[in-house]
């Protein structure tokens, strides 16, 4: 449950993520990647933030509004949840005192696109570069 991630690292591309986790999500994020874009796009856009973040799970989680499903686009095999920094501080997911520290290690939104992944014991943030046009 999301509940039990609570101040968790904040450091980019986390060691603990391992190449099963880097090459499944990765085909997926193919999928679906052009999509993201434009959601992160809108969410900087319209002010509601500039650190737009998408939860990526199998399971169900309660975060952010739901933009993608299992098998909603071309076969992906995630869900896809549109959130952003000032959500992971209020639900607890970053500690208050470590936002500058995320907010200093995000990547150009127009570039990358960051994922919150979720899968049972598993939680980290990753960045996936955008594919070029």
């Amino acid at each position: 449950m999301i509940e039990d991630y609570t101040a968790i690292s904040n450091a980019p591309n986390s060691p603990d993520l391992n190449g099963k986790y880097l090459g499944i999500i990765s085909a997926d994020f193919a999928l679906v990647a052009e999509f993201l874009k434009e959601a992160s796009y809108q969410i900087r856009t319209r002010g509601f933030s500039k650190f737009p973040i998408f939860a990526v799970s199998q399971n169900p989680v309660q975060i952010g509004q739901k933009l993608i499903g299992i098998h909603e686009m071309s076969g992906n095999t995630w869900n896809y949840h549109a959130s952003f920094a000032e959500e992971f501080v209020q639900r607890e997911i970053i500690a208050e005192e470590n936002l500058e520290v995320f907010q200093s290690s995000y990547k150009d939104a127009d570039e990358y696109c960051c994922l919150f992944v979720l899968d049972r014991d598993f939680a980290s943030f990753i960045y996936i570069p955008f594919p070029e046009d």
